[in-house]
């Protein structure tokens, strides 16, 4: 699932997701818990409408973008970054037929070609297929694509049911805001443009990202 894009040297222009302020906010984004209840369910609605978005999908990455501006608000995240990391790496959990179900899982999941040298690089297996399904080295899983030991160091709860799972688009989408936010403040296209690289260590897929995501910030308004 690799991108390719054309050459842009700015950053992203990152995008703020709009919160639910009603008292039922744990269960607002269309019944989901977790960070996706941050949601206001309307604008997620609306924005999913414009975008192209799968709405179940949209509200796991605004959900972790708002979690995340209270956790960590030097990183300053948006939601249409990790938008244009899942429409990349997966077109938003519908790779190969699969989608993201109502309560976040993609079904069926969904792993990435076999990382074992014939095709692609070979990483050497790290999860004895617990994650991948294969121990014959190692491949890419989940909406965001993690490699197994990149999730077994990163993976997140973002549903709040006591279990990290890459094939859940809420615990996906925060291990990968994380992630991204481990390498610093992305307001700046420095900082921005690095934290993507360290994602996929392609230009050109930086690129590709910084233009999806500018997209979708323009289709919101």
């Amino acid at each position: 699932m690799a991108a390719t894009g054309g050459s842009q040297g700015a950053g992203v222009a990152e995008a703020s997701a709009v919160g639910s302020n009603t008292a039922a906010a744990t269960q607002s984004a269309g019944g989901a818990g977790g960070d996706a209840a941050l949601v206001d369910p309307t604008w997620a609605t609306a924005s999913a409408a414009r975008t192209g978005i799968p709405y179940r999908a949209l509200v796991g990455y605004a959900g972790t973008a708002l979690a995340l501006a209270r956790e960590l608000p030097q990183c300053h995240v948006g939601w249409n970054t990790l938008a244009a990391l899942g429409s990349i790496e997966s077109a938003h959990g519908t790779h190969a037929g699969s989608t993201i179900t109502a309560d976040g899982a993609a079904s069926p999941a969904i792993y990435g070609p076999a990382l074992d040298g014939s095709e692609y690089p070979a990483v050497s297996d790290t999860d004895g297929g617990a994650l991948d399904g294969t121990a014959n080295g190692d491949r890419a899983v989940g909406p965001l694509q993690f490699i197994p030991s990149t999730w077994m160091r990163w993976g997140a709860d973002g549903n709040g049911d006591g279990v990290s799972d890459p094939q859940q688009i809420d615990d996906a989408s925060l291990a990968a805001g994380r992630y991204l936010c481990s390498y610093g403040d992305l307001s700046g296209a420095a900082g921005w443009r690095a934290s993507v690289f360290a994602y996929n260590h392609v230009e050109s897929y930086v690129d590709a990202v910084a233009e999806t995501a500018n997209r979708y910030a323009a289709a919101v308004g």
